[in-house]
């Protein structure tokens, strides 16, 4: 499947057309996504684009810090970088995993530790480790659930993380592990709120799913009547599910991406993917660690410039600097707040399907043709 945004196909699919094969917005991102475009300007720092030595379209990245920085994307492609970016090494899937696989989400832990996970229906939908540098896969789950869509990873450490999945029999799908990736458990049913009618979440940039301090998960859904974020404080054990006021009412719109400064503050961005130039609703803020969410608070009239399919907090423009840094991107472009969102402006007329950044890091982007992008310090 070559859609970022494959859950409202799927609602779509799973309500009137039996089993019908998802392929009808391809066009709609391959078009939008052209190559990026730089703005520059005193204030501003820019993106700089990398020579990834791929054509796929790339949808995951993790950056583990200056150095060391992983890649994915669709025709099973991971790529990896342990010099600044300067060089990146093709690590991809074995052929004989299947040439179609698209690598959703990349979480690494150094040049040599990953996880991988394919998207796709049934047991297309797997997860890979690698402890070699990517030189060999193993394969660490697969989906034994024909209904059963996987959409996201996210790692408190090497060793405890989950994965997301859309929901079967009413519920989300959350899949634990405590070992390494050595065995997937299941979170039960039972502690997890019914899905909404649509409801679901979007394999779109890896990061409608995160982790924080003290066992803290969240995940951001959309497609039903209402954008919601779930929340778990027990290392993904129980979970409740909170409103938010993103845009939503439509399969094609919702909570695309998340990310947390700290165990309390952090941002949703989404939108609806079928109108990429569509402003207003397409982010929400948290104080509370997720309970409550406000609507854009920027207190000059500036909003983001489009739907968003990835958000992170970036590294602030100095070590002494008490600004934070907000930046996320969409299709139609890249927008910067340096004021934890209380002003925003656009910063690229371009963008990228998905953002990483780390503590005392640079922000990376991913996109079409294997766009990887590095976001340069003014």
């Amino acid at each position: 499947m070559d859609l970022a945004t494959s859950m409202g196909e799927r609602t779509a699919r799973n309500k009137s057309e039996g089993a019908k094969t998802m392929f009808l917005h391809t066009t709609f991102l391959a078009a939008a996504v052209a190559p990026l475009s730089l703005v520059s300007g005193p204030a501003f720092a820019q993106w700089v684009v990398q020579e990834s030595g791929t054509k796929s379209r790339m949808r995951g990245v993790s950056v583990v810090n200056e150095r060391t920085i992983w890649a994915s994307g669709s025709e099973r492609a991971i790529v990896r970088t342990d010099d600044c970016g300067k060089s990146w090494r093709n690590v991809s899937l074995a052929a004989s995993e299947g040439t179609d696989l698209d690598v959703r989400d990349i979480e690494a832990f150094g040049d040599d530790h990953a996880f991988a996970l394919t998207i796709g229906p049934g047991e297309k939908s797997r997860i890979y480790e690698t402890l070699d540098g990517g030189r060999s896969w193993r394969r660490s789950f697969t989906n034994p659930d024909a209904d059963g869509f996987l959409d996201a990873l996210a790692f408190w450490g090497p060793n405890r993380g989950l994965a997301l999945g859309d929901p079967v029999a009413g519920r989300f799908t959350l899949l634990s592990t405590n070992d390494g990736g050595r065995t997937w458990d299941r979170v039960h049913a039972a502690t997890m709120p019914e899905a909404l009618p649509g409801e679901g979440a979007f394999a779109a940039s890896g990061t409608c799913l995160v982790v924080g301090p003290e066992g803290k998960a969240w995940f951001g859904t959309g497609g039903a009547a209402k954008a919601r974020v779930f929340r778990s404080d027990d290392w993904g054990k129980s979970w409740t599910a909170h409103e938010t006021p993103v845009k939503a009412g439509a399969p094609s719109a919702g909570i695309f991406s998340l990310a947390f400064l700290n165990g309390k503050q952090g941002v949703a961005v989404g939108g609806d993917y079928l109108k990429p130039e569509a402003v207003g609703h397409n982010l929400a803020f948290t104080s509370d660690g997720g309970r409550t969410w406000e609507a854009d608070r920027s207190n000059d009239g500036s909003d983001l410039s489009g739907f968003r399919s990835a958000v992170v907090f970036a590294p602030a423009p100095s070590p002494l600097s008490s600004r934070c840094r907000i930046i996320t991107t969409g299709p139609n472009g890249t927008d910067l707040s340096e004021d934890h969102g209380a002003s925003w402006k656009r910063v690229s007329d371009r963008g990228a399907h998905a953002l990483g950044s780390s503590e005392g890091s640079v922000t990376w982007g991913v996109g079409e043709g294997g766009l990887i992008i590095r976001w340069e310090r003014p």
